[in-house]
This record gives C-alpha cells, sequence and structure tokens, in this order.
C-alpha cells in the first residue's frame, strides 16, 4: 500500500523544481502514482493539498514548471473527475494569464477542454466564470 499523504503532495510540490533529475522524479513520480488501482480514494482526502500545491507550479514564472503543473492538473483530473471542480476558481486564474500568451494557448486550450470533459457539466461554468472566451467541447 503506496502512502498517498505526503508522497503525492511532496511530487506535486516538487512539479515546481527547475533542476534535473528532480524535475524528471516529480512529473513521472505524480504520473506513475495516479496510475495505481483506487488512486482516486486515496487522492481525494488529500485533494486540497495538492490542488494548493499544483497551483504554485501553475502561477511559477519559469515556462517548463508551469507546463508540468498543467499536465500534473489534467492527470488529477483524469484520476478525481467532478471532485476538482471545487478548486478549480482557483486554478484557473493562472490558467487565463498564460492563455494570454500565443506559446502557451494550445496547451493550455487542450488542458481546459479536458478539465471540463473529466470535470462534467458543473465544470463549465466554473470554467466560463474565469475564462468568458471558452467554449465548450459540448457545443
Amino acid at each position: 500500500m503506496i502512502p498517498f499523504d505526503p508522497l503525492l503532495i511532496t511530487l506535486a510540490e516538487g512539479l515546481k523544481e527547475t533542476r534535473h533529475p528532480y524535475t524528471f522524479v516529480s512529473q513521472e513520480g505524480f504520473k506513475e502514482l495516479l496510475m495505481v488501482p483506487s488512486a482516486a480514494d486515496k487522492a481525494l482526502p488529500i485533494l486540497p493539498k495538492v490542488a494548493a500545491a499544483l497551483k504554485g507550479a501553475l502561477v511559477h514564472a519559469d515556462g517548463g514548471v508551469f507546463e508540468r503543473g498543467l499536465n500534473g492538473l489534467v492527470q488529477l483530473s483524469a484520476v478525481v473527475g467532478p471532485a476538482l471542480n471545487t478548486h478549480l476558481k482557483n486554478l484557473l486564474t493562472s490558467l487565463s494569464k498564460r492563455l494570454m500568451d500565443r506559446k502557451y494557448k494550445d496547451g493550455v486550450t487542450s488542458a481546459l477542454q479536458k478539465l471540463e470533459q473529466y470535470g462534467g457539466k458543473e465544470s463549465l461554468g466554473i470554467i466560463k466564470s474565469k475564462i468568458p472566451t471558452y467554449c465548450s467541447i459540448y457545443s
């Protein structure tokens, strides 16, 4: 049995690292841990802490850190689904800012579509409240 608390939180915080091998370990560890059977059940109790750690990566000035945070957010959303919706408002502010940057526009748009897909209908209203220009994948 793998202890998600504090391992998943530590890996999420590690996404802010900028030096190899820490970047690799945190990214791969985060992804692999979320692939464990019953990962959703283990991640739900610590979701607020993981979301806070991901926000740290999403607001980071380094573009590579932002991209790792974005990938982590999508991976987490795929596992916990609509449970992430309560934390989306806090996470979307930094996505909204990066959406204006041509370099990240496609990646952020793709991530938003996946967040909507995994988060269900409720997530669309949350996304639209922070990013009014977003177009639903279902329209």
